[in-house]
């Protein structure tokens, strides 16, 4: 069986890597895809705190100007 994680890496040009996760639940990727696209589209800030060590807030004037690409990684188990 074949283990895959997904990255999701926001980069700025004045303030470099706001962001850079991965996912080894591809459900969970697929979700904060959604909401990241969600927030580009619907003008508001990317928010998200998991409710115990990962907090991001990303105003939606910086987000746009970001650079937003995604990989996957097949590992041999």
């Amino acid at each position: 069986m074949n283990i895959s994680t997904q990255t999701i890496k926001i980069q700025h040009e004045k303030f470099g890597v706001l962001l850079n996760e991965t996912f080894v639940n591809p459900t969970q990727f697929k979700l904060f895809l959604k909401m990241v696209n969600g927030c580009l589209n619907c003008n508001e800030a990317l928010t998200f705190f998991n409710g115990e060590d990962f907090l991001v807030n990303i105003p939606n004037k910086i987000l746009k100007d970001c650079i937003v690409t995604t990989s996957v990684d097949y590992q041999p188990s």
